[in-house]
């Protein structure tokens, strides 16, 4: 298995010369985090000046009653949903990319490639069992569902793997069991790899989310190629034929 300083050397050597393709790849769901952010800091200033002019209990009583009805229920699960499909579709394009080694994509196309006939409807399913499952396992406390988030992580690419061989015998239930297989003593691994990044999540977030713009590619990349890289180790002649078959689809 390769260590974290290698994983991320691959996708810097990938990104040489590329970097504007891998920040178009990304730029949408950053620019909407931008937002968010810009919004969730804008939004605690006017609380906060509201706060330290109308301090009074009886008015500080009346803004949390004002909000105890509100929320935004129907909008705040459907967004989650549609960035996380969003971010699916660019972990595609990405395997792709650190297969083939062609930036000769079209990015836009990349972003949004998981919104197709041939993808929508099952990812859209996986994405709905894996958080079912990581939510039951969450009841059991906190911990349980951590770890099986890690175990279930690798769910969609392997879809993504087998929808390239056009594989017919397989269901949903079976990309989540895989996933809970490969990574089955790997877990820590990739935690471990996404603590590696703290220190660069909380520069950007200094800079009100800009960093992101050269951080998520940074970031998605290398966890799409520790996937590629556990499937090398684990699974050779899996691996060659998979790439073999990609090769052809391009």
């Amino acid at each position: 298995m390769k260590s974290r300083k290698e994983l991320k050397n691959e996708v810097k050597d990938l990104f040489k010369g590329n970097w504007g393709q891998a920040i178009k790849l990304t730029i949408i769901p950053v620019i909407l985090q931008i937002l968010l952010s810009l919004l969730i800091v804008g939004t605690a200033t006017v609380i906060i000046i509201y706060l330290a002019y109308y301090s009074g209990s009886s008015n500080i009583l009346n803004v949390n009653n004002s909000h105890s009805g509100g929320g935004n229920g129907f909008g705040s699960p459907v967004g989650s949903i549609l960035m996380s499909m969003i971010f699916i579709g660019i972990n595609f394009t990405f395997l792709d990319w650190l297969r083939t080694k062609n930036a000769d994509f079209k990015a836009l196309k990349g972003t949004f490639s998981v919104f197709s006939k041939h993808h929508f409807i099952s990812v859209l399913v996986l994405y709905i069992l894996v958080s079912v499952f990581t939510v039951l396992w969450s009841l059991l406390f906190i911990i349980p569902g951590i770890i099986k988030s890690f175990s279930y992580s690798q769910t969609y690419l392997i879809y993504k793997d087998f929808s390239v061989q056009d594989t017919e015998d397989v269901n949903y239930l079976d990309y989540i069991t895989e996933s809970r297989k490969l990574m089955d003593g790997h877990k820590f691994e990739l935690f471990v790899l996404k603590l590696s990044f703290i220190g660069w999540d909380m520069l950007a977030l200094l800079t009100f989310g800009i960093g992101n713009i050269w951080l998520v590619p940074y970031k998605t990349a290398t966890y799409v190629a520790f996937y590629k890289n556990l499937v090398e180790e684990q699974k050779p002649a899996y691996y060659s034929e998979l790439t073999r078959s990609t090769t052809v689809s391009k």
